[in-house]
């Protein structure tokens, strides 16, 4: 178990970093950030796959090209748009703090999951969880006349920010529950697997938006000056090996290794780095209540940690 906290502790630092690379690119819409994300995710998962696709190719039946159908969507491409959308119209800290409410939703969806431990347990880690998301929160709220955004744009970013949490809870869960009851892939396959389906769906998705577009584009007006596209494509290729390939893998490796609620626990180390690459981005120590969020996610995650590490201990081989 303490290799899939390990793994999911790392898989955190590596996703930290999608929620920089929307502010860096703000001349990019949403859909070109997820759509070059994982053109390239796809690009290097069908290179990682390629010695071996011709024997694991047979291997995959109707029921998985539907799981990563529906995973790609909703855990990949679906998921951040709506996190990039969120980042461009409510900021990086409202945006991570929402998703980082992960914890709790991938908790309760997974309570009913074999190796679960009974919410009782958990309850007071999850409250230490839910005071430090509260005090990120009062945070975003006292500071926010310092943005300059209209409150409808901060609304409709938290709301994007939300439609991104459904969609990772639901896809966290559903993809733990499908390994477990899948061995037949390692998790490194799986996860070169879900690569290949995002970037083949990218692609299709981006065809589409070129032939709606191809006025828009030919036109080439100066909405399209100070457009980086070498920096548009290194940042999506870091993304696309860090967060995607090796932070896929590592998530994939934490799925089969810990039970579903401990799972939710560890996704908030997403969250906290994030934040501290936020505050490395903005150049700024965090505020008082931002550093009193932090140490209470911390704690509550160690504490879940521990009270998952105590019901192993109790379970007979």
């Amino acid at each position: 178990m303490w290799t899939g906290v390990l793994c999911g502790l790392l898989a955190g630092a590596m996703w930290g970093m999608v929620f920089i690379v929307p502010a860096m690119l703000a001349a990019f819409s949403p859909l070109e950030l997820a759509l070059g994300r994982y053109t390239a995710y796809g690009a290097m998962a069908f290179l990682l796959l390629l010695p071996k696709l011709a024997t694991l190719a047979p291997r995959i039946d109707r029921r998985d090209g539907i799981a990563l159908l529906r995973h790609a969507l909703s855990g990949n491409i679906v998921y951040y748009m709506l996190l990039a959308t969120g980042v461009k119209l409510a900021g990086v800290a409202p945006t991570s703090l929402i998703i980082g409410v992960l914890p709790i939703t991938v908790t309760l969806l997974g309570r009913h999951d074999h190796g679960a431990v009974p919410l009782a347990r958990l309850a007071l880690p999850l409250a230490i969880v839910a005071a430090g998301i509260a005090c990120i929160n009062v945070d975003v709220f006292l500071h926010a006349h310092e943005s300059g955004r209209p409150p409808w744009q901060t609304a409709a970013g938290l709301a994007c920010a939300a439609g991104a949490l459904l969609c990772w809870t639901w896809y966290a869960v559903d993809n733990a529950r499908y390994l477990k009851a899948n061995a037949h892939f390692t998790s490194a396959e799986w996860s070169a697997l879900y690569g290949l389906s995002s970037g083949i769906i990218a692609l299709l998705i981006a065809v589409v938006a070129l032939a709606f577009r191809h006025d828009e584009v030919t036109g080439a007006s100066a909405a399209a000056s100070g457009r980086d596209w070498g920096l548009f494509w290194t940042c999506n290729a870091l993304l696309a090996l860090g967060a995607s390939v090796i932070g896929n893998g590592l998530w994939n490796v934490a799925s089969r290794r810990v039970p579903v609620t401990l799972s939710g626990q560890l996704i908030l180390f997403e969250t906290l780095f994030a934040l501290l690459y936020g505050f490395v981005y903005r150049q700024a120590w965090p505020r008082a209540l931002e550093a009193a969020a932090i140490a209470l996610l911390v704690a509550g995650v160690l504490w879940s940690v521990r009270v998952h590490a105590a019901e192993e201990d109790l379970t007979p081989p």
